[in-house]
């Protein structure tokens, strides 16, 4: 299929003399960080609390199966709906949804009335919600770029630095939670991050403005079938897609088997475990805050390539080695630095070559088949460990890390990162009184 990037003189912006406006930046911040520490904090106090009461590490496992199946297919299927209601909308309501989902666990639980089946429901129930709020976030950044009038990297840069401050906050939140108050009333403070985050994006997070879209009388499968094709129709995202599925693949069996049984095997605490997380996050978040001041001037080719062979093999390789663990803290640590550098580059370039009638739906795709090999990472590296030593394991991924990162660099179509910047055109003023506009579509100014 063709290539359906648009020209550089298709989507250059052009900056009118509407007033810039921080505060749908503010609120897009907010928001994200708000959820994602929800999120990280019902990661520690769900397993915690199916394993604390039924003793089951098969029920265990199953639970994540169930939150996070639905959470891949409900942000795939999504696209359409951010596009057509507005991702402010989605979100919104998938943090409603998912705060009273969450709040459901303990009140059923102090009742004495949480058999199994109907924990995995809610559960099931949160990540289906959760998807489409997570895409619709995502989808929101334009809209917050264009209202602050500043570039795309400095925006993503800021995005990233509040995704890793979560990721580093929320599973210190939940421990501490869960360790203070029970598994069960933990999920409350969940439910609160829930709860916050909708308040923020109600109160200041961006709008979508008024636009005709080509496509909105067709109908919902024909209009995600057009996310899919145009993912698929451009070399660069889809080959970008590519490479974070594989890496993803690798990062999750690190994070969630390797690191765990090496920490085990070492005879160290678990204490560890959270050390390593949280240095890597730590360095990823300032990494996000160095990205979003000067990212724009920064070679994107050679930053996004070297970031991910810094960030990815030499993580394996002292496990491999039997490094000790400040050298592992240390290697997590500038990999972490690296690693910080990826997100915004990248989501600076998807931006950029996405229409905005077609941003939901592309973005939604991209994130659930991105996310497809986070399930298997754990589950093969298991396995693999079930029949090998730890250093094989560890070596082995860490060189199919290289050579995938390695490899995938090759391809011309990476030569695009650093093409003439690209943004989509300002978006059109609100139509005339009677006219038809997207559903939750509001005019220039927002909320």
């Amino acid at each position: 299929m063709a290539d359906q990037t648009p020209s550089p003189a298709q989507i250059r912006p052009k900056w009118s003399a509407r007033p810039t406006r921080y505060r749908g930046l503010v609120g897009l911040l907010l928001t994200q960080a708000l959820s994602l520490t929800g999120t990280r904090v019902s990661a520690v106090a769900l397993p915690w609390l199916v394993l604390t009461t039924t003793g089951s590490t098969a029920l265990t496992g199953l639970t994540a199966f169930c939150e996070l199946g639905p959470y891949v297919l409900a942000k795939a299927a999504a696209g359409p709906a951010i596009d057509r209601i507005g991702p402010r909308r989605i979100s919104l309501l998938g943090d409603l949804v998912s705060a009273t989902a969450v709040l459901a666990v303990p009140i059923a639980h102090a009742a004495g009335a949480l058999p199994i089946w109907l924990l995995l429901v809610l559960v099931a129930v949160i990540g289906s919600v959760r998807g489409p709020g997570d895409a619709a976030k995502v989808a929101m950044t334009p809209d917050a770029a264009d209202d602050a009038r500043v570039p795309l990297e400095r925006v993503t840069g800021l995005s990233g630095a509040a995704e890793r401050l979560a990721i580093t906050a929320g599973p210190a939140l939940g421990a501490a939670a869960v360790a203070g108050f029970g598994a069960a009333t933990a999920l409350v403070f969940n439910a609160l991050t829930f709860l916050l985050s909708a308040a923020a994006t109600a109160l200041a997070a961006p709008e979508r403005r008024a636009q005709e879209a080509a496509d909105e009388d067709a109908g919902y499968w024909e209009r995600l079938g057009k996310g899919f094709a145009f993912l698929r129709g451009n070399r660069l995202l889809a080959t970008a897609v590519g490479l974070t599925v594989a890496t993803n693949f690798l990062d999750a069996a690190w994070s969630a088997v390797l690191i765990p049984v090496w920490v085990h095997r070492h005879g160290l605490g678990v204490g560890a475990v959270g050390a390593v997380f949280s240095v890597m996050s730590a360095a990823s978040a300032a990494a996000g805050l160095v990205a979003a001041w000067l990212g724009e001037r920064l070679p994107r080719r050679v930053t996004f390539l070297a970031g991910f062979v810094v960030a990815g093999a030499p993580r394996f390789l002292v496990l491999a080695f039997g490094a000790p663990l400040g050298v592992v803290l240390a290697v997590s640590a500038v990999s972490g630095f690296a690693a910080g550098f990826l997100n915004p580059i990248l989501a600076a370039a998807v931006y950029e070559r996405i229409p905005r009638d077609l941003v939901g739906r592309v973005i939604s795709v991209a994130d659930a088949v991105s996310w497809a090999g986070v399930p298997l990472g754990g589950l093969i590296a298991g396995a693999a460990l079930g029949a090998v030593a730890l250093a094989p394991v560890a070596a082995t991924a860490g060189l199919l890390y290289c050579a995938v990162t390695t490899l995938t660099g090759l391809r011309p179509e990476w030569r695009e990162l650093d093409a003439e910047p690209a943004a989509r055109p300002e978006p059109p003023p609100s139509r005339a009184p009677g006219s038809r506009t997207l559903p939750g579509a509001s005019p220039a100014s927002t909320a």
